[in-house]
């Protein structure tokens, strides 16, 4: 079993989304996908309603909170009591595309931290250009989740692993000149959770090409290269990471 806990599988994405989910379901492959607003949210739910592989977490990602009104809110709350759905995210700060509402969006991703924390949930957190500030408001929470597709250094990886959070490796650690791979050596396969990011960052040797949740298996694989251990043990290491962190029903 191996679990892709970052994707966003959605029609608008994929034309052969049910090939892909076919494909999923034969290979065994668990997904997450994280919704990003209103209307990926509930797209998430319904799959992952349909589907016994599916789950889903849902948020209002910082490139999107024009988009949320208070009655979002209050639709995001009552999404929060499905079973399917396991977190909050993707939430976040972005300051490389979104450098002029920096408060906006501190303000929006402390309401979500609040829901979780409210709710028991863990949560999916992106982090542009912005360590510093989510660092800085994650340690005044007592919560657990995932730093969505790590890129920091050593040091900032071990200080998001001291608060609690699992670190997202996808396909940017297959990329000829990453520097992910030092911090993969440095690091217990226990702080590791494995994603894709699909239909975004595809992994070596399919990059610039759209990407699949099938592909992380080649993460896996990656992972397992780097750190001179079976693929078969970061399979299970970090599938048993996920289900730590979320209440997955497998």
């Amino acid at each position: 079993m191996i679990i892709d806990t970052h994707c966003h599988l959605f029609k608008e994405e994929y034309d052969d989304l049910e090939d892909i989910l076919k494909q999923l379901e034969k290979e065994k492959i668990i997904v997450i996908i994280n919704g990003y607003n209103p209307l990926t949210n509930k797209y998430a739910i319904d799959l992952a309603n349909k589907y016994k592989f599916i789950y889903a977490t849902i948020g209002f990602h910082p490139s999107n909170i024009n988009e949320v009104q208070d009655e979002s809110f209050k639709i995001l709350e009552k999404q929060l009591n499905n079973k399917k759905v396991v977190g909050i995210g993707e939430i976040g700060l972005d300051y490389y595309w979104n450098k002029n509402n920096k408060e906006k969006q501190k303000e929006i991703l402390k309401k979500q931290l609040d829901l979780a924390k409210k709710y028991n949930k863990p949560i999916i957190v992106h982090s542009r250009d912005a360590v510093d500030d989510v660092y800085n408001l994650l340690k005044k929470y007592n919560l657990k989740g995932i730093l969505h597709a790590f890129s920091g250094s050593l040091e900032q990886a071990n200080l998001f692993i001291n608060l609690g959070y699992k670190l997202g490796i996808g396909g940017v650690v297959t990329f000829k000149n990453s520097k992910l791979k030092e911090v993969i050596k440095n690091i217990n396969l226990e702080y590791i959770v494995l994603e894709t990011d699909a239909p975004y960052l595809t992994p070596e040797p399919y990059r610039g090409k759209k990407n699949k949740p099938i592909y992380v298996r080649i993460i896996a694989e990656k992972i397992a290269d780097i750190k001179e251990t079976k693929y078969n043990d970061v399979c299970q290491i970090t599938t048993r990471n996920v289900r730590s962190l979320f209440d997955l029903d497998l």
